[in-house]
């Protein structure tokens, strides 16, 4: 039987501030890590619908799909195969972050320094890819 294949959907959030541009990371209590805004799909969910309801669960901010961003393929930390596609969104709607049993903090960093903070090297890349931007 064919291994079945865990499939989430990830966030790049850029907002433009007075300094530049500035990359929203968060911190996740169950795994003591900092990433990108990801969640897996619930079952008959799209990608793109996915993508949406976690921006959505874990900041509070209601968005809108942009580019879709390169996505990764690896092994989780119990094994499993998984795919997550990305894409960078832009807010439309700000409903003030509440922390959550996902995400207890947010936070709006320059792209540098969200390089320094960010946990996994696949984030890293996608801000580091945003660079190239500016």
């Amino acid at each position: 039987m064919a291994e079945a294949r865990i499939e989430a959907a990830g966030v790049v959030l850029v907002r433009e501030s007075e300094d530049g541009p500035e990359v929203a990371v968060v911190h996740r209590p169950d795994r003591s890590d900092w990433s990108l805004p990801k969640g897996k799909l619930d079952p008959g969910e799209t990608f793109e619908r996915a993508a949406l309801r976690e921006v959505e669960e874990e900041v509070q901010l209601r968005c809108v799909l942009d580019e879709e961003l390169p996505s990764a393929r690896y092994r989780d930390n119990k094994g499993r195969s998984k795919l997550v596609r990305w894409w960078r969104m832009s807010i439309v709607e700000d409903l003030g972050f509440r922390p959550n049993e996902e995400v207890d903090e947010v936070r709006w960093l320059k792209p540098k320094k969200a390089l320094e903070l960010l946990s996994y090297q696949h984030d890293r890349e996608l801000v580091q890819s945003l660079l190239k931007d500016h």
